[in-house]
């Protein structure tokens, strides 16, 4: 059984921690390593963390980083074959790692397994809806569409990976190895996973299960969507620096997909005007998206109408019947899926 290097940062995660640390203690697949990265935590997350005894948990502190920073912290000392990431307000269910790593053993092309997410309140409480990511034949266009990872709690990858990848600067008074860009406080999963695929054969794949839990925390996001996109475009400008040809015939369609994504994610934390805004902007950017992914894209339009129009106790009512309709249609494709392993 190969060692598996598991890495949490930490940062104001202290109502959230214990259960996210329990999830990683709970797993079937039990060689693993559990390296916390404490990010120089201002609220009682490191504090809490000393609490476990497990022999395989080792925590490690630094100044703060930034989440980049602390994966990197992770990285540098883990000692498994595979390295998977937790956010510190996710969890996973009890077979994530050992379906991951078993879908790695039998795939050896793969570099990175994902799984499916299933999105919890802040409570914990199941919402009844799921990541439905495309899973296999994951090229640049389809990373450039959104990440079909969904979240950084949600895949095992290879060590090998991350040597391919790798890079070396001084940012913090000596030269470090950097995988994820420490520049990046936002969008840097994404610029890490188009990196990979640009500059790697490692191919990314998936399996469809759900074996993440999701947390849609909103005291953690940021409501300034304009901050968000702005950091998405740095993202896109580091790419097009290294390989211009690959990403530049893509950039308008890159730009409305990453637009209604961050609508759907205003939708989502009931900011009316800001997802109409968002929306509007996708559509005028590449009116294509509508002819690609007609329902997404007519879903997230008339969230976005519909929330800034209708009365709040209307509005929630018709949230709450397509929410649980959207639900039982993706439980559905994910049993079907399934039986197909």
């Amino acid at each position: 059984m190969k060692k598996v290097s598991v890495i949490i940062p930490i940062y104001n995660v202290e109502k959230y921690i214990t259960v996210a640390v329990q999830s990683v203690l709970n797993q079937t697949y039990e060689n693993f390593e559990l390296l916390i990265v404490d990010d120089g935590s201002p609220d009682r997350s490191g504090e809490i963390c000393q609490q476990f005894t497990d022999p395989r948990i080792k925590i490690v502190r630094q100044q703060n980083r930034g989440l980049a920073g602390a994966r990197n912290t992770g990285i540098r000392n883990a000692q498994g074959v595979y390295l998977a990431f937790l956010d510190g307000d996710d969890l996973w269910l009890p077979e994530m790692l050992e379906k991951n790593i078993a879908h790695l053993e039998s795939s050896p092309d793969v570099g990175i397994s994902f799984n499916r997410s299933a999105f919890i309140d802040e409570a914990g409480n199941e919402l009844g809806t799921y990541t439905m990511p495309q899973l296999k034949d994951i090229d640049l266009t389809c990373l450039l569409r959104g990440s079909p990872i969904g979240n950084g709690s949600a895949a095992v990858i290879r060590r090998e990976v991350f040597a391919t990848i790798s890079f070396q600067d001084n940012l913090y008074g000596s030269v470090e190895d950097f995988y994820f860009d420490d520049s990046f406080r936002q969008s840097e999963d994404i610029e890490f996973w188009l990196r990979i695929v640009i500059q790697t054969p490692w191919k990314i794949a998936g399996i469809p299960d759900v074996m993440t839990l999701y947390r849609v925390n909103t005291a953690s996001l940021s409501a300034n969507f304009v901050k968000q996109f702005e950091s998405w475009e740095k993202v896109f400008e580091k790419t097009r620096s290294y390989a211009p040809e690959k990403v530049e015939p893509w950039e308008s369609m890159a730009r409305a997909y990453q637009l209604r994504y961050l609508a759907r994610s205003a939708v989502r934390m009931q900011a009316g005007a800001a997802a109409v805004q968002l929306i509007n902007r996708s559509l005028s950017t590449y009116w294509r998206i509508l002819l690609e992914e007609p329902r997404r894209t007519l879903l997230t339009l008339a969230g976005a109408y519909m929330l800034q129009l209708l009365p709040p106790a209307v509005y929630r009512q018709i949230e709450g019947f397509a929410s649980k309709t959207t639900g039982a249609t993706q439980r559905q494709r994910i049993l079907q899926e399934q039986s197909k392993q």
